[in-house]
């Protein structure tokens, strides 16, 4: 860095400090003499490791081991309580999340680098970040990682009941007996089954559309609400929330009860009825955090999310960058730092002049290669198209589907229910599509996710033999139907 008191320079000026803008910080200056500075309003390591990924995965892990526990027998005998320590489960999140403390995220920086600037970041001109009454000047590049925040439908009383969203869920302190959860996508569904385990008593789901996890295939779907209703779940589908009275709201911080009890009114199949609850949930998507970040000054619109090419450079701006949710193409969180690890290689390549004609300096896994998996009991794991968008695409698709019935998958569960699907490109012979539901099926994808990517032809993966006894297996049961 080089400057005075109000004007710093920079190689690169990240804006936003999540996963992320690390890496897209990372990548940039490795092994070389560049120099980088985050620049970030709240906690280093962003929403991520503090109200998103690790702690939800951290509020999961408790009940799905009991589950599993108590499914095969010598051990569901030993177990004591069907349900986890409420108190042990929420300090085991807090040790996850350092208790939203991010002085070790600022120490991996440091050891990197990569300065850390506090406060709110602007772009006020080309290749110039003001945050507060600093000037951050880049040389080669500005990079956009804000992310994305949780967004409130605009139903009356609803926002002014102060309602929780994704952050109070993930750092709840209080736990509600009753609730309505608004959404039937992965936060719904994620946050509904750790509720569950945490003692929610009374969970009602109100969903506008006529399944769970719509982007999914149909059969995740009703898995995952098979396995909610089974819990004692009331879903309502093709249902919409219209009104919301709390007239003992309080501000009482996230995490907690916002105040007295609420009165939701819940529209569905032409009449209504009144849900009474000690607290809401608004799982109804995420915006990208556009706003207020100075784009107008470049005649870039600040609503909406900031739309890049595969260099994830923000057209007609060559040194400006835009990384994860804030661009709209993926709201994965490792999705978001494959873009940061082309963005940082790009911005290095560059700034020494070299071309951009590899293959890792452009995004292409982020469109047909994504990856996902949705931690709900059942899981759901998946990767690439589903068939309904193959054929949508275009695609002359051959389908292979089978439930998960094999050796392997009894030995984790003698009452083990699971599914997989394959779509496979018939002119290409190459898989575009997997998709996995079931106990232990998080860690089937990535085998799947290298064949999308990889373009294995079929012939070839007939030759990738799956360990015995394992729930894995399964691939061969679904290779056969192809054979």
């Amino acid at each position: 860095m080089t400057g005075t008191a109000d004007v710093s320079t920079y190689d690169v000026v990240v804006i936003g400090g999540g996963p992320v803008g690390e890496n897209a910080a990372e990548y940039a200056i490795k092994g070389s003499s560049r120099t980088a500075a985050i620049v970030e309003h709240e906690l280093v390591g962003g929403e991520c490791s503090y109200w998103a990924c690790m702690p939800s995965k951290g509020l999961l892990g408790p009940g799905a081991a009991l589950a599993a526990a108590s499914g095969l027998p010598g051990a569901r005998e030993r177990l004591t309580q069907p349900t986890p320590d409420v108190d042990a489960v929420l300090g085991w999140r807090d040790t996850i999340t350092h208790q939203r403390d991010d002085s070790s995220q600022v120490e991996w920086a440091s050891g990197a680098r990569i300065d850390v600037i506090r406060g709110h970041g602007r772009i006020v001109g080309e290749r110039e970040v003001e945050v507060s009454h600093r000037r951050i000047v880049a040389r080669e590049a500005v990079v956009v990682a804000t992310g994305s925040t949780a967004s409130v439908p605009p139903i009356p009383g609803l926002r002014e009941a102060r309602p929780w969203t994704s952050r109070d869920a993930t750092n709840m302190l209080d736990v509600p007996g009753r609730m309505v959860v608004l959404g039937g996508g992965v936060v719904a569904c994620e946050a509904a089954t750790w509720l569950l385990d945490l003692g929610v008593r009374d969970l009602t789901m109100v969903i506008r559309g006529d399944r769970l996890l719509p982007k999914a295939e149909p059969f995740v779907g009703e898995q995952v609400a098979a396995g909610l209703v089974r819990r004692g779940v009331d879903i309502r589908f093709g249902a919409q929330i219209s009104a919301v009275e709390r007239p003992d709201v309080a501000d009482t911080g996230y995490g907690r009860i916002h105040g007295g009890a609420a009165r939701v009114t819940v529209d569905e199949g032409g009449g209504s009825s009144v849900l009474e609850v000690d607290e809401i949930l608004v799982a109804a998507g995420r915006a990208p955090a556009t706003s207020d970040l100075g784009l107008d000054v470049l005649g870039v619109t600040d609503s909406g999310p900031l739309r890049v090419d595969d260099h994830m450079t923000v057209p007609g701006h060559r040194w400006l960058y835009a990384v994860g949710d804030v661009n709209g193409r993926v709201a994965l969180t490792h999705m978001g730092k494959y873009q940061g690890r082309v963005a940082g290689d790009v911005i290095a390549a560059r700034a020494q002049g070299r071309p951009l004609d590899g293959a890792r300096f452009t995004a292409s896994a982020d469109r047909d290669a994504i990856p996902q998996v949705v931690f709900t009991r059942p899981e759901m794991a998946s990767v690439g198209r589903t068939e309904a968008q193959a054929r949508e695409d275009g695609v002359d698709v051959v389908i292979a589907e089978a439930d998960i019935a094999v050796a392997g998958s009894y030995l984790v569960s003698p009452d083990y229910a699971g599914h997989a699907k394959l779509v496979i490109d018939r002119s290409r012979d190459v898989l575009v599509g997997a998709t996995f539901v079931g106990a232990d099926t998080a860690e089937l994808v990535h085998s799947a996710t290298v064949a999308v990517v990889g373009e294995v032809r079929i012939d070839r993966l007939w030759h990738a033999v799956p360990s015995y006894p394992t729930v894995s297996e399964v691939w061969l049961r679904l290779l056969e139907q192809l054979h």
